[in-house]
């Protein structure tokens, strides 16, 4: 049995959050030349005998030799020529591919290529192999699927694999740039631990810290491995996806993306969705949230040189926010009336308590931490770096709040005016 699912295991057991915490994962493969192995898994885990293997040309090319595995199976493909971009209709598209027949998802990749394999077995409720090709992400165990529907991107309740399988020599011989964007998204987490604590705090929201720590031992552990991500080694490659593996299960055992996303996570999906619409195409997912990541920590930093804040009932321009959203602005509605997310949380509350926010703030590694880190990593660190728009970028930072029904602590800025420090 892998380490992870040892711990998938152990999770199993009474937790002291009230909640049991269940996954459909049963099989998670890591180990060198595993690719050559991959029909023998799926038949040890009961997938059909036909298969749909859903992938692009440069996910093919890394899996070179998997074909050569499934000779025993019936294989319907469907091969993208370089898929960014997970939206609606393809998610559709597959589930028409699929509906009312006996056949199993294989999705041999990773980011975009899974979220619309997760999504739609997951609405045709068939089984499903993630064959992971670069440690670039977290979401290989994720629960949920990032996906584009009329130009808004929204995270929709989708499945995790009954099987992954990660085979080092292709993990280890993955571009550089995937693997750094991989950690930039492992950075991320540390804000998303932030925001889901806070939240938990004001409002009472349902947060478990076995699945925090879960999530935070790992991002730590990658922190330690920096100057060895975008090394060709197969055992640091193991070690990474492991660590990506963790917060995704995280994901999957609380049946949301709270472990593993907040702010940085929001923000970079508002950018995707106003340049979507002048036809630009995304860039490497951690590419932009690990930008997005040091942007927000430095803000959450400079937060926490306030000893005391003053805290009243939000204020927002309803108007100016639905005006920069524009075609979207229908779905952000939606999304903040009648019930608004900020209604739970009670102003003097969130003064009294904003020692324990502060400390909440400084529980995890400072702006400066993670951006040496990520500098080691080889990640993009500015918004230059990512090919955006200063305005945009910063436009997207403040607006980026309103697109989720979900309380962050960026969200909680049009309560809060700060005092000088003492």
């Amino acid at each position: 049995m892998s380490n992870i699912m040892k711990i998938i295991e152990d999770f199993k057991a009474d937790c002291d959050c009230g909640r049991k915490h269940e996954t459909t994962i049963s099989d998670i493969r890591i180990g060198s030349g595993l690719v050559s192995e991959v029909g023998e898994i799926l038949q040890a885990n009961g997938f059909s005998e036909n298969l749909l293997l859903v992938a692009d040309k440069n996910t093919m090319q890394a899996a070179a030799g998997i074909e050569d595995s499934l000779t025993s199976f019936c294989i319907t493909y469907k091969i993208f020529d370089d898929l960014r971009l997970a939206t609606m209709e393809l998610v559709c598209d597959l589930e028409t591919m699929i509906a009312e027949r006996d056949i199993s998802v294989v999705s041999v990749g990773t980011g975009s290529v899974n979220d619309i394999c997760r999504l739609a077995a997951a609405r045709q409720n068939k089984k499903l192999c993630i064959f992971a090709t670069a440690p670039s992400m977290d979401g290989f165990a994720s629960y949920c699927a990032p996906i584009v529907s009329g130009g808004f991107k929204a995270t929709y309740p989708a499945k995790s694999p009954e099987v992954i399988i990660g085979d080092t020599k292709i993990l280890a011989s993955a571009p550089t740039a995937l693997k750094s964007a991989g950690f930039g998204d492992m950075v991320a987490k540390y804000v998303g631990l932030v925001d889901w604590q806070i939240s938990a705090l004001l409002t009472g929201e349902y947060y478990c810290e076995k699945i925090a720590s879960l999530t935070r031992d790992a991002v730590d552990e990658l922190m330690e491995m920096a100057d060895k991500v975008t090394v060709n080694d197969e055992y640091t490659a193991g070690k990474i996806f492991e660590a990506l593996l963790k917060t995704g299960i995280g994901m999957s055992f609380s049946q949301n993306s709270r472990p593993a996303s907040g702010s940085e996570h929001i923000v970079s999906h508002l950018i995707e969705c106003v340049q979507l619409r002048d036809n630009i195409i995304p860039n490497y997912h951690g590419d932009d949230i690990g930008v997005c990541t040091l942007e927000v920590l430095k803000f959450y930093n400079a937060l926490a040189e306030h000893e005391t804040i003053q805290a009243d009932k939000e204020t927002v321009d309803w108007d100016t926010v639905y005006e920069f959203y524009g075609t979207m602005a229908e779905e952000v509605r939606k999304l903040n009336e009648p019930d608004n997310v900020i209604d739970g949380v009670d102003p003097k509350v969130l003064a009294e308590r904003w020692q324990e926010i502060v400390k909440i703030i400084r529980s995890v590694p400072d702006y400066e931490t993670c951006r040496k880190a990520m500098e080691t990593a080889g990640c993009k660190l500015t918004v230059s770096d990512i090919g955006k728009d200063e305005k945009l970028f910063y436009d997207c930072f403040a607006y980026s709040p309103f697109m989720r029904h979900r309380l962050t602590l960026l969200r909680l800025m049009g309560m809060i005016q700060t005092k000088e420090k003492n």
